[in-house]
């Protein structure tokens, strides 16, 4: 049986290919290309990446895939922390737990009694108290009052004419360009790259989105967007837009979506 490593170089060999050729091709990085030629698995992310870098790049030289793939979990792939730990004995969740001890049913039931009557004494003097001080205090309406009574509705009905002018201007305010909010997840069986820029730089540096993971929301008048050949959802303004594999696209608010020309597509190398 052929070691892993000897049989893609050699295939790329044959095929007179260059690492950076297949970088472009695979949108693995260079230096991962040359890990699994050298069989240097510790400098790639993890068992999964590897798997899925391996079958990438077997398909792109024309290899069988699947068989290198078996010939990686035989020989490479070892048991994860999880299943190398002893079983717990059954014994240690099943000890009896101490129950708190419980006071007598007639002390109980005397405390909420004296409560019960303290609190409606408390209840009593608070009503009397407040109806004695309103009867003695509580001057008659007089005519200056109504009239201020009413010289206040006007004053009111005068505020509100100028709310009205005011959200005006914050309509106004409103018609400025607003920013888009923009979060890239992956939805596909393997990673995706990621190239994202905004008209301030790059925001994401061609990055692999492993399946289900997300890159954090972005916000930006306008996006540039490259993405490799695998499945990728746009969460745009909170709303998901599909997108098809290996794409680059142009995103701002009032164009939406659109293709971008060849000298557009941001540079992550």
């Amino acid at each position: 049986m052929a070691d892993i490593g000897p049989t893609l170089r050699e295939a790329r060999m044959r095929a007179r290919m260059d690492i950076s050729e297949l970088e472009a091709q695979t949108k693995i990085r260079a230096k991962y290309l040359r890990a699994l030629e050298n069989e240097e698995w510790d400098l790639l992310p993890g068992p999964t990446y590897v798997k899925t870098f391996l079958r990438t790049y077997a398909e792109a030289l024309g290899l069988d895939a699947k068989m290198l793939v078996e010939q990686y979990k035989l020989r490479f792939e070892r048991l994860s922390d999880l299943e190398r730990q002893p079983i717990a004995p059954s014994t240690a969740r099943t000890q009896p737990r101490r129950r708190a001890p419980v006071p007598p049913r007639g002390l109980v039931i005397g405390a909420v009694v004296v409560a019960l009557i303290a609190a409606l004494w408390a209840l009593g003097q608070s009503t009397g108290d407040n109806a004695d001080t309103t009867a003695e205090t509580a001057p008659p309406p007089t005519a200056t009052e109504e009239g201020s009574g009413e010289s206040s509705e006007e004053s009111r009905g005068s505020d509100d004419e100028d709310g009205g002018g005011s959200s005006g201007g914050g309509e106004e305010a409103d018609d400025r360009p607003e920013k888009l909010r923009l979060r890239i997840e992956a939805t596909g069986p393997t990673p995706v790259y990621v190239c994202l820029a905004d008209d301030d730089g790059i925001l994401v540096r061609g990055e692999q989105l492993a399946p289900g993971d997300r890159t954090d929301t972005f916000r930006a008048e306008r996006f540039r967007l490259d993405l490799g050949n695998n499945l990728a959802e746009l969460i745009i303004n909170g709303k998901r837009r599909a997108v098809s594999p290996g794409t680059s696209l142009e995103i701002t608010r009032g164009s939406g979506r659109q293709r971008l020309a060849e000298g557009s597509v941001p540079d992550c190398s």
